[in-house]
């Protein structure tokens, strides 16, 4: 009981800081977006001036060139995203620093700041993961896990950011976590809580959506939300690949890194001067649009393409910040043009633009991040709107039964997949993946020179008990392996004082290195057979520098796949 009670605190303590510091994030965000804001409207009189060009199109860029010095100076040298707190949280290996994760997210505050046009929210759940991370190993002992602080850090941030206490506890779970134990759901649940309540009672803070009272939904408009689904899911699809299209032309432009940043910056800037709608994470046109009657179809469509394809390019160009933010702005515009075509179908009777405008925000956001569950409650919580729920519900299932098997379950596990962690197998191949086998190699294994004999090496098996003897040169390159059996069949041929070990040593077909994970570590020994496979240093130079054993490859699978379970079933 007693260790319960002080998990729980645990997660009131981390729901605490984390409402913080997303509190304090979105208010230094409004200060300095309130100050550029200011200094442009001073600028720009009857008449653009050329000091209103310069800074409409250099303040992205040099706030760029800021967010790509700061990066260097982390050891990732780039800025974390929620992919890396799902990996962490999916292999148990937790390894990006409380310094990169507050590097990241100043990162961000400079790169919203100065006008670009990405997220505040990826970063804000980012943030809350990084304190809660540092919670739990501050607090090790107490059995709250990291993955649990990590949880919990995430869902106080989103619960904070949208007053939404129940979408921050499904977000934490559904995109991250991924599981749901007792151990972590309690005190993730407290912390989400914590963090609506820091929001809403203790800083006041004002919902993320006011759409006041909503006309019925009628019946046959449930096609179009299904129609908004669908579309909704390609304009998801193609955010996505433009970001990772962008990261590819990145990675091939030989510049400096910390410039890259700064390059789209600048290519923000000169559309900025005339698309300014596109700056920074779109409230302007999330009202704008919601309200009805403010941009036209082709202004909407104008902004929508624009802002995809410049979120995309600075995601891509390593500019700090999130991909949720933009995909609820293009889903909005998607949704708001839907609603003013749908009006000439049925002139009659519809239920207005606010509702199409909605169910297109999470129709979008909901593939781009994997959490069809946390948009379908976002809208509710939000709205308090039971019909306005249902409609986004429809669209939000045709939007990822169309986009998953077209692209995959999220942007993150497209990127996750792209450095070596597949998520689409389950959480037990990638934490297998994850762990290497180097601890797990003998060092003290029978090792003899080409030109020593094989009588020789079959008198110190002998002596060590072991079958199998390894075979190098004087470079100790691997040359092969000989086994006891082989050295009883030339025992009966004739003199084994006379033949050489480099004679008749073979090479296994199974090589490891030391890097090599446990998951392929497995996979390679469905066809091995033998005492132990040789690990060598790389295969270039095929160095020998240990053996290790098909039950040592076990333990290390059984080892891990006990981790997992242990988190995911194990009470308090």
């Amino acid at each position: 009981m007693r260790k319960i009670i002080l998990i729980a605190a645990l997660g009131i303590i981390t729901g605490i800081i984390a409402a913080l510091a997303s509190i304090l994030f979105v208010s230094l965000l409004e200060v300095v977006s309130s100050l550029l804001l200011f200094v442009r409207n001073r600028l720009d009189g009857e008449e653009r001036t050329l000091w209103f060009f310069m800074v409409v199109i250099l303040t992205p860029a040099l706030g760029g060139l800021i967010v790509g010095l700061l990066l260097m100076s982390t050891p990732e040298k780039r800025p974390l995203t929620l992919a890396d707190s799902i990996r962490n949280t999916q292999t148990i290996q937790f390894d990006n620093s409380t310094r990169s994760g507050l590097t990241t997210a100043l990162s961000a505050l400079v790169a919203l700041g100065s006008g670009a046009p990405v997220g505040q929210y990826g970063p804000l759940a980012h943030l809350g993961a990084t304190l809660g991370t540092w919670v739990s190993g501050v607090t090790r002992s107490t059995g709250f896990t990291t993955t649990t602080g990590l949880g919990c850090g995430a869902a106080a941030a989103i619960a904070t950011a949208f007053n939404a206490p129940i979408a921050g506890l499904i977000f934490a779970h559904e995109v991250i976590i991924r599981h749901y134990s007792i151990r972590s759901f309690a005190p993730v649940t407290v912390a989400s809580v914590i963090g609506y309540l820091m929001a809403n009672y203790v800083f006041d803070r004002p919902p993320l959506l006011e759409v006041g009272v909503l006309p019925q939904v009628h019946a046959y408009e449930f096609l179009a939300f299904i129609f908004i689904g669908i579309i909704g899911a390609y304009a998801a699809i193609a955010l996505m690949k433009s970001v990772l299209i962008a990261s590819e032309i990145s990675g091939k432009w030989r510049i400096p890194d910390y410039l890259k940043p700064a390059a789209a910056g600048l290519v923000v800037g000169i559309v900025a001067i005339r698309i300014p709608e596109v700056l920074q994470t779109g409230d302007s046109v999330i009202f704008g649009s919601i309200q009805g009657d403010v941009f036209s179809i082709q202004q909407m469509l104008v902004i929508l393409i624009a802002k995809l394809l410049l979120t995309a390019l600075c995601l891509g160009f390593g500019m700090a910040g999130g991909i949720f933010s933009p995909s609820l702005v293009i889903g909005i515009l998607l949704g708001s043009i839907v609603g003013e075509i749908v009006p000439w179908l049925y002139p009659d009777s519809v239920s207005g633009t606010t509702i199409y405008a909605i169910c297109g925000m999470v129709a979008v956001a909901s593939p781009v991040m994997g959490a069809p569950l946390t948009g379908i409650l976002i809208v509710f919580e939000l709205t308090r709107n039971y019909e306005l729920a249902i409609a986004a519900m429809i669209s939000v299932v045709f939007a990822n039964l169309v986009a998953c098997p077209l692209f995959g379950r999220s942007l993150f596990d497209i990127q996750l997949r792209k450095s070596g962690y597949d998520l689409s197998l389950g959480r037990d191949k990638v934490t297998m993946q994850s762990c290497r086998i180097q601890s797990y190699v003998v060092r003290d294994f029978v090792r003899v020179f080409v030109d020593q004999s094989v009588d020789e090496l079959r008198d110190r098996l002998l002596v060590r008990g072991q079958t199998e003897g390894y075979v190098v040169d004087n470079e100790l390159t691997y040359c092969g392996t000989i086994h006891m059996l082989q050295i009883l069949k030339l025992q009966q041929r004739g003199d084994l004082s006379k033949t050489r070990c480099g004679a008749v040593a073979q090479r296994e077909q199974e090589i490891l290195l030391e890097d090599t994970s446990v998951w392929d570590a497995m996979e390679i020994t469905r066809n091995f057979v033998g005492e132990s496979i040789p690990v060598v240093k790389d295969y270039d130079t095929l160095k020998l520098i240990g053996v290790i054993h098909e039950s040592s490859i076990i333990q290390a699978y059984m080892e891990r796949l006990e981790d997992v379970r242990k988190e995911e079933y194990d009470h308090f």
